[in-house]
């Protein structure tokens, strides 16, 4: 197998056909037209490609690679960046971070890339805008108050924001109810196992779908939990150093925001995280530190009843799959199945 390296730019991408110093390098316009052009260059059999995540510079091309069959491998930059310290790389081209990308391709031999369904896509599409509608709401808001501590706010001026910010927050309703639909329709028996987790609600049930692909890119737990940002990080070398330091804060930042305030609900609700809450107080942990847990808790909790498919129980037990009842918070109003499998071994 041949890894191809490329290193990817808003309007072109520089493609390595080898690690070697000297070797062929082409560009190609980041497009349809020159994505095929390059794909007319290697073949579904001898060839891996590997490129750094670009956000949405990359995505065009990923998507069309697979589509055609070629195996390809999407990178954390991060990974990427450390391998050229490690291999002392003090000069940056497009060029050369081709080849060092091929290079790492050679040395690392990533897992090929799974392409999201097209779902996963327009979820994440609609989760963008409107996160993106709610800052220009929240800027608007703030204008608005800023603009009312003058002596004198001009009513043309008043009256446009105000328009503006019915406007956003219409649109930000609309988005939030079509993906929430979206999400109940195409994943109905990932949401409803979700929320019937208590702390986990419809919103961040469609996050974790849209984060894990439906559950699909990892193995276990704690991988997501490391993906998402919430793992500890611990330094040890020799008898100096040994720190015990604070989350990692990798991934996606807004969705770590979200278990935190599902974190802090479900102490209301959910016996086994106020446990785990009152144990780590009980210790001296801070409070912060405590709820970090109890989000870390949340997700081990929502993994296995995802991988299990049975529907989460207060008292630590499982019991078979079936939907909890509108519109009601924390999953009560859920019926009382026979006690089954303990799922304390599984979260614990």
């Amino acid at each position: 197998m041949t890894y191809v390296g490329i290193d990817v730019s808003k309007a072109t991408f520089v493609v390595a056909y080898s690690s070697a110093k000297g070797s062929r390098t082409n560009f190609f316009k980041n497009t349809i037209k020159g994505i095929h052009e390059f794909i007319q260059t290697i073949s579904v059999a001898e060839h891996h490609c590997v490129l750094e995540a670009t956000g949405n510079y990359s995505s065009l091309l990923v998507y069309l690679l697979s589509e055609a069959g070629i195996a390809v491998s999407l990178e954390n930059p991060l990974k990427i960046k450390n391998f050229a310290r490690v291999m002392l790389s003090i000069t940056k081209t497009d060029e050369i971070d081709a080849r060092l990308i091929a290079m790492y391709g050679e040395k690392m031999q990533p897992a090929p890339y799974k392409l999201r369904s097209d779902t996963i896509l327009v979820l994440k599409q609609k989760r963008t805008v409107i996160r993106q509608l709610k800052k220009q709401l929240v800027a608007t808001g703030n204008l608005k108050g800023s603009m009312e501590a003058l002596p004198f706010f001009d009513p043309k001026c008043k009256k446009t924001i105000e328009r503006t910010i019915i406007f956003l927050e219409k649109q930000i309703k609309e988005l939030e109810e079509e993906l929430a639909s979206l999400a109940q329709s195409e994943y109905k028996k990932q949401m409803d196992l979700l929320t019937s987790v208590k702390g986990i609600g419809v919103t961040l049930a469609a996050a974790l779908i849209m984060a894990t692909g439906g559950f699909t890119y990892f193995d276990n737990a704690k991988q997501l939990t490391r993906y998402l940002g919430l793992s500890p990080t611990y330094q040890q070398s020799g008898t100096s150093v040994n720190v015990k330091g604070h989350i990692n804060r990798n991934g996606d930042s807004s969705l770590r925001s979200q278990l935190y305030v599902a974190a802090f609900a479900s102490l209301r609700c959910n016996t086994e995280c106020k446990a785990c809450f009152d144990r780590l107080r009980s210790k001296g942990k801070p409070g912060k530190v405590a709820l970090i847990a109890v989000a870390n808790k949340l997700i081990r909790q929502a993994f296995a009843i995802v991988t299990q498919e049975k529907l989460y129980e207060m008292g630590s037990s499982l019991r078979s799959h079936k939907a909890p009842a509108e519109g009601t918070p924390c999953g009560k109003g859920l019926s009382r199945q026979p006690r089954r499998a303990s799922l304390s071994a599984i979260i614990a």
